[in-house]
C-alpha cells in the first residue's frame, strides 16, 4: 500500500476524551464516548492532534516512517492544516517512544 492513497476527512474527526472534575474520583462518571462530541465541536488544537494522531497512525499501518514531512503530507493531502510544531511533537513522541508502545498505552481494558 501506499500511504498517499489514504485520506484523512475532517468531517471523521473525533474528540479526545476530556473531563475536567473537582468531585473525588470515586463519584465521577465516565469521560464521553469520543464520537458524542461533533468534529465541528472541537478546538483547533483538538483537530490538529486528532489530525496528527491520524496522520501517524496510517503512515504506521502502512509501514511508513512516522516524520514531520509525511504527516504533514496526508494533513495537506485530506485539505487540512495544523499548527507546524504538532507534526514534530508528535513524531519526536512515536520515534522516542515507540507507535507500539504507545497503542498499548491507549488500548487498556475498562474498569468496569
Amino acid at each position: 500500500r501506499n500511504a498517499g492513497h489514504f485520506w484523512l476527512k475532517p468531517a471523521a474527526l473525533e474528540p479526545l476524551p476530556l473531563q475536567i472534575s473537582h468531585t473525588h474520583p470515586s463519584k465521577q462518571r465516565a469521560p464521553a464516548n469520543m464520537s458524542s462530541v461533533p468534529a465541528a465541536e472541537l478546538s483547533k488544537e483538538q483537530k490538529d492532534e486528532l489530525l496528527c494522531t491520524y496522520a501517524a497512525l496510517i503512515l504506521h499501518d502502512d509501514g511508513a516512517e512516522v516524520t514531520p514531512q509525511a504527516m504533514n503530507n496526508l494533513i495537506k493531502a485530506a485539505n487540512c492544516t495544523v499548527e507546524s510544531y504538532w507534526p514534530m511533537l508528535m513524531a519526536k513522541m512515536i520515534n522516542t517512544t515507540g507507535m507500539e508502545s504507545l497503542i498499548k498505552m491507549g488500548s487498556g481494558g475498562g474498569g468496569g
